[in-house]
């Protein structure tokens, strides 16, 4: 009959999902591990700290009573709840009320998701930051929606951006997503663009989701404020963070979303159907986490500090300018000159060839991320400076605009 199998279709959803160009990057430095190669490796934003031993010790403790080990709860432990009402009256001077305004994730990354399924109708549009963490689009494009690029920068242009979108896009957008301290330009903004922010989107009827995960990670001394310490911003606004920065932990797959009552239930109406919450030790644990002693917080905050200085110092002293990051895990840099005209790909690529050290091609962020790779500070001093000799002597060899040549290098 001349059908085409099931098997052969590509499912529609997938379809719409670009190639994953950190595969291509992560499969040449699988290559060359495997030749014995030593990679020294900026690429992956994946804390190399221990989890606090306090925290550690709440989980093994809870774990030992049976009665844990059964299915958990999908919105969050009422305890857990509470802690990061806590944090955030702590921190913040925002009250939340633990029932209706917050819910437990498994991570920010699956509540971002999980909210796009909750609120999105095929062909919404979303408006999203361009460079972003993928999550903040393809959470979206995943769910049907189209998506309409506003900067990654706070200010005028961003606010601009929302006003012409309201005015040119049809369907009118339903929300819009920010991310400060930004991954990956490590961007933060202030109290006062996120009052612009509410304030248009309220006047316009537009959701405001908000991922602050790297909100306790910064180092000129000013915390980077909530957008839902913004008077009414809980009629527009949700806001996602997460444990895994602060607490070094990337693995346990605890976040939060918390803010306007309507979009936590529909969050937590999609959970219930999807997910029967975090393992219960571990929501223990990371309540322990909150609630418990926060020095280890500023001592990664430190330990990020110190290799931030070391890595940016030196990469201005090998000739490549790289601005110092105010906040995050992560140095946004410039593709420098010589290479520029190649783009972020084939420059990572041709960094981890003949330098060995991997970085992440800034047009995994999205296209106006092109002309940037993101180094996550997750290399101790010793490893980041060991790759500083390899860089410095990799751009003397292209020095004053060499010919660059292409990494035609197999990944098989």
């Amino acid at each position: 009959m001349g059908h085409v199998s099931v098997i052969e279709q590509e499912f529609h959803r997938i379809r719409r999902l670009p190639p994953y160009v950190f595969a291509e990057v992560n499969a040449m430095k699988a290559a060359a591990r495997a030749r014995g190669d030593d990679i020294i490796d900026f690429g992956m934003g994946n804390p190399d700290s221990p989890t606090p031993q306090h925290i550690v010790d709440k989980l093994v403790e809870t774990v030992q009573n049976p009665r844990t080990h059964g299915y958990s709860n999908s919105r969050g432990i009422p305890g857990l709840r509470r802690a990061l009402a806590g944090y955030y009256r702590r921190r913040f001077d925002v009250d939340l009320d633990p029932e209706t305004e917050v819910v437990a994730t498994i991570g920010s990354k699956e509540g971002l998701a999980n909210l796009a399924q909750a609120i999105t109708s095929p062909g919404d549009i979303i408006l999203a930051p361009n460079p972003s963490y993928p999550i903040h689009m393809f959470g979206f494009i995943i769910a049907g929606a189209a998506i309409r690029s506003v900067p990654a920068s706070p200010g005028r242009d961003f606010l601009d951006a929302l006003e012409r979108a309201v005015r040119h896009s049809v369907p009118r957008p339903i929300a819009v997503v920010i991310n400060f301290p930004s991954n990956p330009t490590a961007e933060v903004c202030d109290l006062g663009f996120y009052e612009q922010v509410v304030g248009f989107c309220r006047d316009n009827g537009i959701y405001v989701l908000s991922d602050i995960a790297y909100a306790e990670i910064y180092f000129d001394g000013r915390p980077p404020p909530s957008i839902l310490q913004v008077s009414g911003a809980k009629d527009v606004a949700v806001e996602f963070s997460s444990l895994s920065k602060t607490y070094s932990m990337p693995g346990w797959r605890i976040g939060f979303a918390a803010g306007n009552p309507k979009l936590i239930a529909a969050l937590a109406r999609v959970k219930s159907y999807v997910d029967y919450g975090a393992f219960t030790p571990i929501q223990v644990a990371a309540a322990a986490a909150l609630n418990g002693p926060q020095d280890c917080v500023q001592t990664v905050r430190d330990l990020y500090r110190e290799r931030r200085d070391v890595l940016v110092e030196g990469l201005v002293s090998a000739g490549w300018p790289v601005p110092l990051p105010p906040a995050s895990m992560f140095c946004w840099a410039p593709i420098p000159e010589p290479f520029r005209a190649m783009g972020s790909l084939a420059f990572s690529k041709l960094l981890l060839a003949e330098a060995k050290v991997a970085v992440s091609p800034g047009v995994g962020f999205g296209e106006h991320g092109d002309g940037h790779v993101r180094l996550a500070l997750v290399e101790n001093k010793h490893r980041t400076r060991q790759a500083l000799r390899s860089i410095r002597s990799f751009l003397s060899r292209h020095h004053n605009g060499a010919p660059v040549p292409k990494p035609e290098i197999a990944v098989s």
